[in-house]
């Protein structure tokens, strides 16, 4: 394995640790995708099954499939959920033949370094069922740090960017805007300014604990910041 391999696993390992620790996050997101979680679902980039474990849970949703390209993300993922359905892969290996009512994509656009071929796939597999794309990007070239790289990014979006790659790859977006104001400006001093190259869970535990909950309340029921740490987008795949 080369040294570049073994950092991207560390990185990942990190990533997932975090994320682990993120529970109220995975459940915010869970929340403002529900009502199109239902019938055939598709998870891109399923990773290690965290947000798998959650989706498979939803009675609405009658078929999970879960994709993800890494070998050894696949082995970990059928080790903790058997029950789920794993093609390693990505979402253009797949033929035609499912209808899929929506295709789930979170923290996943961002490390493909060709992300409109990657949209028009997600339109071609949602096209018969008109179905949903459930979108999770990070936010803000401002933000790219060196922790961005180790993770494989090759972006960071801003909203007028998305929507064009969106409408172009033929999506109607019902719902595209900024998420976590307090999480732009933690970024930017811990990762971008000190160039902090590794999450540290007990203060990823206390934000999703006690400021996460508060934060998205206010954006999701009152007003959506003007600038976030991440992209929400929902987009519907015109009839094909």
């Amino acid at each position: 394995m080369t040294g570049c391999a073994i950092a991207a696993d560390i990185a990942s390992d990190f990533e997932f640790a975090a994320l682990e620790e993120a529970r109220n996050y995975r459940q915010a997101l869970l929340r403002d995708f529900r009502e199109h979680l239902r019938g055939n679902v598709l998870e891109v980039g399923a990773g290690v099954g965290q947000m798998s474990r959650a989706l498979m849970q939803l009675p609405e949703i009658l078929e999970l499939l879960c994709v993800e390209p890494d070998a050894s993300f696949c082995e970990r993922l059928r080790a903790v959920l058997p029950a789920a359905c794993v093609h390693q892969g990505t979402a253009g290996d797949l033929l035609p033949g499912t209808a899929w009512n929506a295709v789930v994509s979170i923290n996943v656009l961002e490390h493909i370094e060709r992300d409109e071929e990657e949209l028009a796939a997600y339109h071609r597999l949602l096209a018969p069922a008109q179905g949903a794309l459930c979108l999770f990007v990070p936010a803000r070239p401002e933000l790219y740090a060196p922790i961005d790289r180790d993770f494989g990014h090759f972006r960071r979006y801003i909203r007028s960017a998305l929507r064009t790659k969106l409408e172009s790859a033929g999506f109607k977006i019902l719902r595209l805007h900024y998420c976590n104001l307090p999480g732009y400006f933690a970024w930017g001093l811990n990762f971008r300014l000190l160039g902090k190259r590794s999450f540290d869970p007990a203060a990823v535990r206390f934000f999703d604990r006690m400021i996460f909950p508060l934060v998205h309340g206010f954006e999701s029921r009152i007003c959506p910041p003007p600038i976030g740490q991440s992209l929400l987008a929902i987009a519907v795949a015109s009839g094909g």
